[in-house]
């Protein structure tokens, strides 16, 4: 399992920094075994760091999905820092910048 991310939590927010450049099907099952690894029940916010990635398939957009269903849904975010061009067209095409908070 290569690195695909590194995190941690801190006060209920999960920070992670994603260390590729493409979050597709090939990433995505390593992303998630991620997450799970440094996911806790105190979590209630989501922070990535998305500066190194310019390319998301809908496997990348479904990994981002489960980690939003994982929040409690009365005060659960999902904050994208850094999203490069090609990222936020996929996630504004797909209208996902209405669940998750983009930061360029």
């Amino acid at each position: 399992m290569s690195t695909v991310i590194e995190g941690q939590v801190d006060d209920g927010v999960l920070r992670v920094a994603l260390g590729i450049n493409r979050l597709d099907a090939s990433a995505s099952r390593d992303f998630k075994k991620q997450v799970d690894a440094i996911w806790s029940p105190e979590v209630t916010q989501v922070e990535m760091n998305f500066g190194s990635v310019d390319f998301i398939d809908s496997s990348g957009v479904g990994a981002l999905i489960g980690v939003y269903k994982r929040l409690p849904s009365d005060d659960g975010l999902v904050r994208l820092k850094g999203v490069q061009a090609p990222v936020q067209s996929v996630i504004e095409l797909l209208r996902l910048h209405k669940i998750f908070e983009i930061e360029n």
